[in-house]
């Protein structure tokens, strides 16, 4: 004969395995909800896509380690977008948009950037051999570390970009031309000539960003050879 302790625990189970099913049910309820709901956010995943971003002022576009050899993409805007290790190798980009956009270690050997805005983007250790920068912008840009040998930079504008100390010496042996959107000098941007503000680069290594022993001369340069002079 089952006394009154027992009888209550047996109620007590069952009020539990009856709570267990509600809020089971409940759960199922909210899921299937939810669920409900994804195209919508959907929808919305594929509008920031076609409109380069959130509110339209990024970039969806993810491109890293991408194959785009001899790609074709001219006035496109690729604002914020991801081209880190991207193998754009004579791929042409003339007239596109790459503001905030990320193409370190890329390879864009003889790339087309003609008239290409390039500004505020991060183009650390990123090869550009031969690339066609004609006319481009590429104001604020972090070039340190890139190789631009051979690179065409008429009409470029690259204002307080940060370059390495040596590749700028080797750009300002040819630099010409003036940006026909800033209306800058290449070689007034580039710090080339006896401007002091630019006279060291701005190299990523700590161990070569000290301005050298030498200085450059106030009317131009003392030594033809290296573009430096002795400090006065």
């Amino acid at each position: 004969m089952e006394d009154c302790y027992t009888t209550r625990y047996k109620v007590d189970v069952s009020k539990s395995k009856n709570w267990r099913t509600i809020v089971s049910t409940a759960l199922a309820a909210a899921v299937v909800s939810f669920s409900s709901g994804l195209p919508a956010v959907a929808d919305l995943n594929k509008y920031e896509a076609e409109t380069r971003g959130e509110f339209g002022i990024g970039s969806a576009a993810q491109f890293g380690s991408a194959d785009l050899r001899k790609a074709v993409h001219v006035n496109e805007n690729f604002r914020r977008a991801n081209f880190t290790a991207a193998d754009m190798r004579e791929s042409d980009f003339s007239g596109s948009t790459f503001n905030g956009a990320y193409l370190e270690k890329a390879v864009a050997y003889r790339a087309n950037f003609t008239g290409a805005d390039l500004s505020d983007t991060l183009m650390d250790r990123m090869v550009l051999n031969e690339a066609n920068l004609t006319n481009a912008v590429l104001v604020r840009t972090v070039l340190t570390r890139s190789d631009l040998g051979g690179a065409i930079i008429e009409g470029a504008d690259f204002s307080d970009a940060v370059l390495d100390l040596p590749q700028k010496q080797a750009l300002c042996k040819y630099a010409n031309g003036t940006n026909p959107i800033t209306g800058v000098s290449t070689r007034k941007s580039l710090g080339c000539g006896n401007s002091r503000r630019n006279a060291y680069g701005s190299p990523s290594s700590p161990l070569i960003s000290a301005p050298p022993q030498k200085l450059l001369d106030r009317d131009g340069f003392c030594d033809e050879r290296t573009g430096l002079c002795d400090a006065k």
